[in-house]
């Protein structure tokens, strides 16, 4: 019996995450389960082993924002830099025991600086940034760190309810050891007024699980001249502890 077959990772708090339907976040009214959730007795090989990304192969900028869509061949010789505030994205990927993630893919997306996605179907009024695609990853080193370089998102608005503005927010998806552990959020800025006014913020219930989702600054890590830096640490679910490995 391989290692993978005999995994099994630390079922989720129902109580720390936020509820499937919360009425005040008006799109979970649609999309929310309306059938009891089938459960699973034992888990499958896919849910305890997940990809190896140690093959996959990253390109030179991948997770510099600032300079990967510069890469495109039908900006050549034409392409500047991103407008908007730069900024350094950086953290550790961890599991609940505190146990470093190396080699995992972590994968990030966001607006530009005016608050505006490169997406065909967003139609917010701010200007698309020539120079700025909105995209990156990078995968954890060997202690689970990771780091983007990037530009502040802006703010902008959305139709949960009158006047409804989502706070600046960077989308993150980070895959853990196996599928069972993926974890998809968000990073919001330290400081902003707008996250207590968010409804998407409003369904957690724990308001210490609100500040996990905080991206603090790091003037530490900061680079003078150039940019400010916010730590993002991302916690995935961990795989039981067993006796002999609490000993050694």
């Amino acid at each position: 019996m391989s290692r993978n077959d005999n995994k099994r990772y630390v079922p989720r708090d129902r109580n720390w995450h936020p509820p499937a339907h919360a009425p005040g976040y008006k799109t979970t009214v649609a999309r929310s389960p309306r059938q009891t959730l089938v459960s699973l007795l034992s888990p499958t090989v896919s849910e305890r082993a997940g990809p190896d990304f140690t093959r996959l192969r990253m390109g030179p900028h991948d997770n510099d924002l600032l300079l990967n869509f510069r890469e495109d061949p039908a900006l050549a010789g034409s392409a500047g830099l991103p407008i908007g505030e730069r900024v350094i994205m950086f953290g550790r990927v961890v599991d609940q025991f505190g146990k470093p993630v190396p080699h995992t893919l972590v994968e990030m997306w966001q607006a530009n600086a005016g608050g505006r996605y490169r997406h065909k179907k967003d139609r917010y009024l701010a200007p698309l940034d020539p120079n700025f695609g909105g995209v990156g990853r990078c995968l954890t080193d060997e202690s689970g760190w990771y780091r983007f370089r990037t530009v502040k998102p802006g703010p902008y608005p959305w139709p949960n309810d009158v006047n409804s503005w989502r706070p600046a927010h960077i989308h993150v998806s980070v895959m853990g050891p196996s599928i069972s552990t993926r974890l998809v959020t968000q990073m919001y800025f330290e400081g902003d007024p707008l996250i207590p006014l968010c409804p998407i913020v409003n369904t957690l219930r724990d308001p210490e699980a609100v500040e996990t989702m905080i991206g603090r600054l790091d003037m530490a890590n900061s680079r003078s001249m150039d940019c400010l830096a916010y730590r993002f640490d991302l916690v995935v679910r961990g795989e039981l502890q067993t006796y002999f490995e609490n000993q050694g």
